[in-house]
């Protein structure tokens, strides 16, 4: 399938990488690298020379703990990024954000796709959508970023899940989105467990019956710290690991810090493939 995001159109037929340029001094991996103008826009290049068909330009952490960040401050870290991605790059650019304005004067900047950890669920975050007409991916979490790590309990997870994103798909087409513009995220770290991250791995398939692409965000996570011992710069193998899981479990979009290798991991897969079937 192909989704037009704003002018550009994103191929779905086969799974595409999202390139995560976090221009906050906050974010558990690359926290401070992308502030500065230049430096976001000269790792977009490199993304999009890598094989990146999406950047995700994110301008507050949604890190466990992290402070929330004002409406203005959003705005100055973001729009100018999008801006300047905008003019000079042809890649779709996502903009993830749950607030209304951000939302609005992303889009009206060149942002042609909206990336909600909170799922349209802030003030006048789903009417923006619904006015802006372009694609959202609605993402699940149990709580909020800042407490949401705190004991997360699911009396049967990949069900609840699924209820929130009934849900919440339910709430955007009656408020007038058209329904194939969405994309569902599971929401790896966000109020799961180690557990409860693995089991979403092993079953990412649960959730393929929606119709919808799935967009998923492992890369350089703790559910690999955990498992291994390791810290956020040592987790490449692991991260490619997951994105090769997500793959052969349906994801169409996967969002990652690491462009190139996730690249090549689908190139594989796609040779692969092309001789199992036939």
């Amino acid at each position: 399938m192909k989704l037009e995001c704003a002018g550009r159109t994103l191929d779905l037929s086969r799974p595409q990488v999202m390139g995560i340029i976090n221009v906050t001094p906050d974010s558990f991996s690359d926290g401070g690298r992308f502030r500065r103008l230049d430096a976001a826009l000269a790792q977009a290049r490199q993304m999009v020379n890598d094989g990146a068909a999406i950047l995700d330009i994110g301008g507050e952490s949604t890190r466990p703990g992290a402070p929330e960040v004002t409406l203005e401050e959003e705005l100055n870290r973001v729009v100018p990024v999008v801006e300047a991605i905008s003019s000079e790059l042809d890649v779709v650019i996502s903009v993830d954000t749950s607030k209304a304005q951000v939302m609005r004067e992303a889009v009206a900047s060149g942002a042609g796709l909206i990336n909600d950890v909170r799922a349209l669920e802030e003030p006048g975050a789903l009417a923006a959508a619904v006015d802006l007409q372009v694609p959202v991916c609605l993402m699940h979490m149990q709580g909020q970023p800042r407490t949401m790590q705190q004991q997360p309990v699911y009396e049967d997870l990949l069900a609840e899940v699924s209820r929130v994103f009934e849900a919440r798909i339910q709430a955007c087409v009656d408020a007038g989105m058209v329904r194939e513009r969405l994309l569902l995220d599971p929401g790896f770290g966000f109020g799961k467990t180690l557990e409860h991250n693995y089991q979403l791995l092993a079953r990412l398939d649960r959730f393929r019956h929606f119709g919808l692409p799935l967009l998923t965000g492992l890369s350089r996570k703790s559910m690999f710290g955990q498992l291994l011992g390791r810290a956020v710069d040592q987790r490449l193998p692991a991260s490619l690991a997951g994105a090769l899981l997500c793959a052969q479990g349906g994801a169409s979009v996967l969002r990652v810090h690491d462009v190139r290798e996730t690249v090549d991991v689908l190139k594989v897969l796609a040779e692969t493939q092309k001789w199992q079937d036939g």
